[in-house]
């Protein structure tokens, strides 16, 4: 159907474009540097005593404690939460080795954010699948999930793929430089990986440690739904069932 493709297509161009713009640089490149720090996220009180220098030499960095976190080069990955017995720090491939602060921080960023999408898909295949829905409506032996996204109206698609776009635009203006105002794909000093400031229940907690323990959960969870994820996928790509009806329901 030429219209439901035409119109596919359009709301992934408009989705395309909504990145683009979380990422653009401002409007006046030149404005004092005072002005561009009131778009970075609020930094909590520390003493002097508490901040810590980072690498050595020229290009040592003065780090202040970000959620109870300091950076600690003599640790793996500088110390941030997600080593859990019995595998402690696991890095077999050594992705990690020798990488610099920032480098941590991006991985870590982007581990954290894949594990949260993941957690949102691995429910969405077992709710899209198997219960009532926008498209589909009370009828709930419909579509795989592989296999839905051409099946589902344009009006549908867009205000989603908007969503999204809003989502991570407001992602990168908070954690991200930008282009224009310093390194191309660089992290925020004063922004901890996946800490967006979005917790309307007031689940963060606000002591250091518990927050390393909520911290490693999230990662963990997110590790295993995103290896969930990718079976689900893979499952329905070689029989073409449902998750839920290749168990047996």
């Amino acid at each position: 159907n030429r219209i439901s493709t035409r119109t596919m297509k359009l709301a992934i161009l408009s989705a395309s474009i909504g990145v683009a713009c979380g990422f653009a640089p401002s409007g006046d490149v030149c404005r004092s540097y005072s002005v561009r720090m009131s778009t970075e996220p609020e930094v909590e009180n520390v003493d002097v005593e508490d901040v810590q220098v980072v690498g050595g030499g020229v290009g040592a960095v003065s780090v202040a404690p970000m959620n109870g976190w300091v950076p600690d080069e003599s640790k793996p990955c500088y110390g941030l939460p997600g080593a859990l017995a019995p595998l402690g720090f696991f890095d077999p491939l050594g992705f990690s080795k020798s990488v610099e602060l920032l480098g941590v921080k991006r991985f870590r960023e982007a581990e954290i954010m894949h594990g949260r999408v993941a957690m949102m898909a691995t429910v969405g295949y077992l709710i899209g699948e198997s219960t009532p829905t926008i498209t589909y409506g009370m009828n709930v032996h419909h579509t795989i999930a592989n296999n839905q996204i051409p099946e589902v109206p344009g009006t549908v698609l867009f205000p989603f793929f908007l969503a999204i776009n809003i989502c991570e635009a407001l992602r990168a203006s908070r954690g991200w430089v930008e282009p224009g105002l310093g390194p191309l794909f660089t992290l925020r000093d004063n922004y901890y990986p996946g800490d967006i400031g979005f917790d309307p229940l007031g689940l963060k907690p606000t002591d250091a440690k518990e927050f390393e323990k909520m911290q490693t959960k999230e990662l963990s969870n997110g590790r295993l739904a995103m290896i969930a994820a990718a079976g689900m996928c893979v499952q329905e790509q070689i029989n073409g069932k449902g998750i839920l009806e290749n168990l047996g329901f």
